[in-house]
């Protein structure tokens, strides 16, 4: 088992008198998993002490806000979803985007075929699943689009508020859960549903997806240059855990099993996410796509009324970190 407050390998250099590396933390977004397996790789293969940096890890959960964190300065960068991020910045949270390791988006409804569900025009009246806590802005983004209230009746959906599993489908409470490819689909699947038995609408296939899993931080670490460089390296490092994971996704899924300290996590299911994730983050170098970002921006703000964000964002991202990183 692996602590992850200070690196073992940062440790051993300084007390061999060599000069202490730039310590910086990351907050994830979620749980120690395969979803964030690029930073673990990166930390344990050595990656981020060749950059000269001290990487702390911090896990997240239900009960932690990454926004929260980076605010009460608990973290230097976090890992957060753009709606989320977009909508707190609008908010008043000076969040800024440094880079995109997350190319596409693994966000998707799945239901029961027998609930008569065909197609996106077949939701209306049905109860489907859907995650809060800054996750459900994509969702609330595509019903505004479908022209769907999201307050029930015919002519709209009952939203169940998800938890972080899969059990009202299992218990036939809802019609469609919100999964991730890389996880809850393959938890609905252990748990004894068929493919065959199952209809899937993947966030990218809707065009409406949004960007997840960024990098970011406050607007002041960005007036400090040394702050930029530190930045810049952690950057780079961490884009070399992430295509390290891709090309090696069992060996990767192993190194997250060992700073799992919760016990939580199984080989086969971090095997298969690492796998899921790694199809998420090939083709990209770490540098957000601004076609991506616009249409990002775009279908946030497309729900009609009631927008997740209602005008178009200022300052909201900067290439110069992953510029410097890719030199």
């Amino acid at each position: 088992m692996k602590k992850l407050l200070t690196s073992a390998i940062a440790l051993a250099a300084m007390t061999a008198g060599a000069q202490a590396a730039d310590e910086l933390t990351l907050q994830l977004k979620w749980v120690t998993q395969a979803q964030f397996g690029g930073y673990y790789v990166a930390l344990e293969k050595g990656f981020y002490e060749a950059a000269d940096l001290d990487v702390t890890i911090k896990p997240g959960g239900p009960d932690v806000a990454p926004v929260q964190v980076l605010l009460g300065g608990g973290a230097d960068v976090m890992v957060d979803w753009m709606p989320s991020a977009l909508a707190a910045r609008e908010n008043g949270a000076p969040v800024v985007n440094i880079a995109q390791p997350f190319k596409a988006s693994g966000m998707m409804l799945t239901c029961l075929k027998e609930s008569g569900i065909t197609g996106p025009e077949d939701f209306a009246g049905k109860t489907l699943g859907v995650w809060f806590y800054g996750n459900e802005y994509p969702f609330l983004s595509w019903m505004s689009q479908l022209g769907l209230s999201t307050e029930g009746g015919d002519d709209g959906v009952e939203v169940l508020k998800q938890g972080f599993n899969v059990d009202p489908l299992l218990q036939k409470q809802a019609a469609c859960i919100s999964t991730m490819t890389y996880n809850e689909y393959w938890q609905v699947i252990d748990a004894g549903i068929s493919a065959d038995d199952l209809i899937t609408f993947k966030y990218e296939d809707q065009g409406v997806a949004t960007l997840e899993d960024g990098l970011y931080v406050l607007e002041s670490t960005l007036e400090d240059d040394a702050m930029k460089d530190k930045l810049a390296r952690f950057v780079a490092a961490s884009m070399e855990g992430w295509k390290w994971a891709e090309q090696n996704p069992e060996e990767a899924a192993m190194i997250v099993l060992e700073y799992d300290e919760t016990g939580a996590q199984t080989e086969g299911h971090q095997i298969r996410m690492m796998g899921e994730v790694a199809k998420l983050t090939a083709g990209s170098n770490g540098a957000l796509d601004p076609v991506d970002y616009a249409r990002t921006v775009a279908s946030l703000m497309s729900g009609g009324s009631d927008p997740v964000i209602t005008a178009e964002p200022t300052g909201a991202f900067t290439t110069e970190i992953t510029d410097m990183a890719m030199k």
